[in-house]
């Protein structure tokens, strides 16, 4: 029997496996093996040939996916947004390659990239998929493009990324595991995990841990342990455009903002826009901007004053004081004794931090370097 074979009956004894506490440890098993053998079936089509993805260089202060199927106008938005010339069309896979270009906003240098539209099955190489999905898995944002008249397309879109390891608006689970040489299994749960120890014991057994401490700090399902055990997932924010929103009447809106909550979208948080009028653009903009979590540092430069012109941009997760050094480069690192700081991170103007100091949203900075 081929790994295709086998991950079709796994998958067909967990959908025909009623869940209750009597079987949750088994379909724990299950889904272990299942999530394996998805892997090695990857690993296998991704050596037998169809290249390694699109080599795109990721350049700028973030960069954003653009995902939908093929003809929904990524095309036509990336050109709007940016300064590429994407090649735009009515028919079906336009985009042939992964298209860059550059938004350019507060500072901030955004690359956004024009991905091959996705079909269904693109997890399992159907239509280049692999090889789109894999740049998405890259990006710092994922931005769903639907059409106004597709809105559907949002759960399978959704679905082909989680298919492809992609985790979507959260953050990793907070589980460790930790191997010892004897013992066996020994499993710490903070207050309110529901999954009892002998499910939590089968799932880490599936992955080789014998004599392990498990410590599970969150309320989490199995799919999330398995997740947490194969440690391979990438987790993204993501936004809503729904594009064509010109075409539709004010009495069609209603049914809209429904299909949006139908899959869990806040219509007040999708941006409607219409890519081919160039409406709604700019609190799109506005929208990436925010999601990425980008703040601007007005750098003080000896002799030259503070440069407003052009701000070092970093994110809200890497802004302390040393990750403006390693951003900066050279030899900064080394030379670096303090700083002084001035907005709305500081206590009062100029003042001296140090590496560990986090910066808040246009702050001046100015590095005190040995000579």
């Amino acid at each position: 029997m081929g790994l295709e074979e086998e991950i079709e009956e796994l998958e067909t004894e967990i959908a025909e496996t009623p869940y209750n506490k009597s079987t949750e440890a088994h379909i724990g098993r299950l889904k272990a093996k299942l999530a394996e053998k998805k892997e090695k079936l990857e690993r296998q089509q991704s050596g037998s040939g169809g290249g390694g993805g699109y080599a795109v260089e990721k350049t700028g202060d973030a960069t954003v996916a653009l995902v939908g199927f093929p003809s929904v106008g990524k095309s036509t938005l990336l050109n709007a947004l940016t300064n590429a010339d994407s090649e735009v069309g009515s028919y079906e896979f336009t985009t042939l390659d992964v298209n860059p270009g550059m938004l350019k906003y507060k500072g901030a240098n955004i690359q956004l990239l024009d991905v091959p539209g996705l079909i269904e099955g693109a997890a399992s190489g159907r239509g280049g998929g692999q090889e789109v999905l894999s740049v998405v898995r890259t990006a710092d944002l994922v931005l769903f493009v639907l059409s106004v008249f597709e809105i559907d397309q949002y759960e399978r879109l959704y679905d082909e990324l989680y298919a492809n390891k992609v985790r979507l608006d959260s953050e990793p689970p907070s589980i460790s595991v930790t191997k010892r040489h004897t013992g066996g299994m020994k499993v710490t749960t903070a207050d309110g995990v529901d999954l009892d120890e002998e499910t939590i014991t089968e799932v880490c057994r599936e992955y080789g841990y014998v004599n392990a401490d498990v410590t599970i700090r969150e309320d989490l399902g199995i799919d999330r342990l398995v997740d947490a055990l194969m440690d391979n997932r990438v987790y993204l924010p993501s936004a809503v455009a729904v594009n064509k929103a010109d075409l539709i009447e004010e009495s069609y809106l209603d049914t809209v903002n429904e299909q949006l909550r139908d899959h869990d979208i806040d219509p007040e948080e999708a941006v409607f826009i219409s890519a081919e009028e160039e409406k709604g653009l700019d609190a799109l903009t506005e929208t990436i901007y925010d999601e990425l979590g980008l703040l601007r540092v007005y750098m003080d430069k000896p002799g030259r004053g503070v440069d407003y012109e052009e701000p070092l941009v970093v994110t809200d997760e890497e802004n302390t004081v040393e990750d403006v050094l390693h951003k900066l480069g050279g030899d900064f690192d080394d030379r670096f004794r303090f700083a002084r700081v001035t907005g709305d991170s500081a206590k009062h103007d100029d003042q001296q931090v140090g590496r560990d100091h986090e910066l808040a949203d246009e702050d001046v900075l100015r590095l005190i370097t040995r000579k």
